[in-house]
This record gives structure tokens, sequence and C-alpha cells, in this order.
């Protein structure tokens, strides 16, 4: 099996936690890891590629020893869904100052428009597995497919 893509995402973000489970639901063949950029995986995993956890505000995808953030790296993981979802990758043709201003107009009003928890979600115990540091405090859990 090729090597683990990891998706570190805002545990608390309502939008976030959505893409979790879309992806859990469709990574039919369980490649996709996920951290939360609250956790201490992701603080030293994104040192390492001279980023700040803290000051990160974006979804990042690990993918080898490449680091893929905003538009990037929703494409990248749209891609390795494969199926229908690959279609999506013909988005680069559009320039990556133009994706990323979308990313971030989505990205700054994600709290508003689809809120935003208190605390990381705990995944299921059959999930577990494909969380880095899932020891995060709980909240309301996600069934095996991805959904509370």
């Amino acid at each position: 099996m090729a090597e683990p893509l990891v998706i570190f995402y805002d545990g608390v973000c309502g939008l976030c936690d959505r893409t979790v489970r879309f992806v859990v639901a469709h990574d039919t063949v369980g490649r996709f890891r996920f951290a939360p950029l609250q956790s201490d995986y992701a603080a030293a995993t994104l040192a390492a590629h001279g980023r700040d956890a803290r000051d990160v505000d974006t979804v990042c995808l690990l993918d080898g020893a490449t680091l893929r953030i905003k538009s990037d790296a929703v494409l990248a993981i749209l891609k390795h869904l494969g199926s229908v979802w690959r279609l999506a990758s013909a988005a680069r043709v559009v320039p990556r100052p133009l994706r990323d201003l979308g990313y971030d107009v989505l990205a700054r009003h994600r709290y508003r428009w689809f809120g935003r928890f208190d605390q990381c979600a705990l995944p299921p115990p059959e999930l577990r597995e494909r969380f880095l540091n899932a020891e995060i405090p709980e909240h309301p859990q996600m069934n095996a497919e991805g959904h509370r």
C-alpha cells in the first residue's frame, strides 16, 4: 500500500469536521490519516515543514514529503479519493492565486457559516487508528461512516 496521506484540519471547525467525514466516507482504501491542527503531531510535523500549527488557518495535506495547503491541498485530496472526485483536479487550470482567494473567503467565514465546536471530536474506536493524536478530548462521536 502507498504511503498514507495526512490531512491536517481545524479540529473545532464545523466545515473541517464535515470535510473529514466526507473523506472518511469516500476513502474506500483507507489511505488518508487525519490530525487536528491542535494536536502535538500536527505541531511537530508542520514545524518540520517550516510552519507553526498555531499560525496555520487552513487545511494541509502531507503527501509524502510534500506539504500542500489551501486549494492545492483540497484538489490533491479529491484527486487521491479517485472516482468522480478526481475530475475536480481539472480546477488546477485556474491560477493558484485565484483558487486561493476563493478558499480564503470560505475560510474567513467558516465558523459563522458552518459553526464551531468547543473541542475536537473524538473518532469512534473503529476509525481511531486513522486519527493521529486521537486522545483529544471527547466531543460527539462519528460513526463508522463518518457521521455524528
